[in-house]
């Protein structure tokens, strides 16, 4: 188990819970990072508020799709499991499942 900030309606920040949800497994070609810290920015801010109304038509029309905040974070953490586990800290820009922007530094 692992915690997340989640929200299950749209609204302001009071809607954000933090839960414990299911520890994602990582495939062949994927890594778990545990992170440290990890920004929110005005993408996040408006997919958390449902707007513009018009977004909602792929986010989900009554409440959010995917119920884990920020689609586009950039984030900061360790490697704990895949080919690079425990060797070295990762600094990315997350969008969705994939990181673009990533930079290494080596554990040690």
């Amino acid at each position: 188990m692992m915690k997340a900030a989640v929200y299950e309606r749209y609204g302001a920040a009071d809607v954000i819970e933090i839960k414990e949800i299911e520890k994602p497994l990582p495939k062949d070609d994927q890594i778990l990072i545990k992170v440290h810290a990890a920004s929110v920015n005005p993408l996040d801010w408006h997919g958390l508020r449902g707007k513009p109304a018009i977004a909602r038509l792929m986010t989900g029309v009554r409440k959010p799709k995917n119920t884990l905040l920020g689609p586009d974070q950039r984030v900061i953490g360790v490697v704990i499991k895949g080919g690079q586990a425990g060797k070295i800290i990762l600094i990315a820009r997350v969008r969705g499942r994939r990181a673009i922007d990533v930079f290494k530094i080596p554990l040690g």
